[in-house]
């Protein structure tokens, strides 16, 4: 029996035999495992034509139509999580190529959201940084109780740091574009209208999705609603915020810091100008890099090749 070729895409820690058993394939597949990220590159069609199985680590890779034509051998695309928005699920499906999801964990970018309220409204980066370096206390820190979190997009991710901010003691308000008074009424969240969401917030968190309705609704206008010492935190998707007008209100004192896990381009580019720019958290995408989240994506494209090699696929996404 002929291998299936596999490929495991933006394996960017090499961890793709630690939180799986591939060893249970080893006689029905042949393994490629990609480390550096490869989503940019010129010759990517060339690079994985020859596999029959890609496996996805989130939207690292995008996979639009344009590639996938490219693709004669693609039979099975896994993406981890059960949604991907780099993805033409359409054409996957127009060419009759099955594409499914793994189960995975959601709680770890709340958690990171968090932290990074924490770090940036108590200024913890910096006073690290002093200690470190030999020095000592040069902030002031600000306590979150009686402040206003404002989050924009109340689903999985938003419900569970609003009742972060709650056991905080924290005024929470939301809103978003399909957002409704009786959604925020049943989990105790304040419904604001948009501009109030932004002139109310002393911290504005970000849980909504990349849409045409969100791309760049955050600029320089929304900016300057806020209050002078407000944070704002994405652990989202990067081009929510546009990114030149929210470097303009750090370096000018529009708003007082910024968080951000998300980017218009990732990887990052090492001379980005974000990493120059002031009053500002930068963490690189790492809200669902998990131990549990890995255990699930990494097992789950074991059990979807499984599935599939036994022709009965699991967790197709439509």
């Amino acid at each position: 029996m002929k291998k299936i070729k596999v490929a495991i895409l933006d394996d960017y820690q090499n961890v793709t035999h630690r939180f799986a058993n591939w060893e249970k394939l080893c006689e029905k597949i042949e393994l490629k495992i990609f480390n550096e990220y490869i989503g940019s590159d010129p010759n990517l069609s060339k690079k994985i034509s020859d596999y029959d199985v890609l496996c996805l680590m989130r939207e690292r890779t995008p996979l639009p139509r344009n590639i996938i034509n490219k693709l004669p051998n693609l039979k099975l695309v896994i993406t981890s999580g059960m949604w991907n928005a780099s993805v033409d699920a359409a054409t996957l499906k127009e060419k009759n190529i099955i594409y499914c999801g793994t189960e995975t964990k959601i709680h770890s970018t709340a958690e990171l959201t968090w932290a990074l309220i924490m770090n940036a409204w108590r200024g913890l980066q910096t006073e690290i940084q002093n200690m470190k370096d030999g020095n000592w206390q040069t902030t002031i820190g600000r306590g979150l109780k009686g402040n206003t979190l404002g989050i924009f997009g109340l689903g999985k991710q938003g419900l569970q740091v609003a009742n972060y901010a709650k056991a905080f003691g924290m005024r929470v308000i939301a809103w978003s574009h399909n957002l409704k008074q009786e959604d925020c009424d049943k989990v105790g969240v304040e419904y604001v209208n948009s501009n109030d969401l932004f002139k109310i917030s002393d911290i504005l968190t970000i849980h909504t999705r990349l849409s045409d309705r969100t791309r760049n609704y955050i600029n320089k206008n929304n900016l300057k609603l806020m209050k002078k010492n407000s944070v704002i935190v994405n652990t989202s998707r990067g081009p929510i915020i546009k990114e030149k007008d929210l470097i303009d209100a750090l370096n000018n004192n529009v708003i007082s810091c910024a968080a951000l896990d998300v980017y218009d381009q990732e990887p990052l580019p090492s001379v980005h100008i974000l990493r120059k720019t002031k009053n500002l958290i930068l963490t690189p995408h790492i809200g669902y890099v998990s131990e549990e989240a890995y255990q699930k994506f990494f097992n789950g494209y074991l059990k979807a090749i499984e599935a599939f090699i036994n022709k009965s696929p699991i967790n197709q996404i439509s």
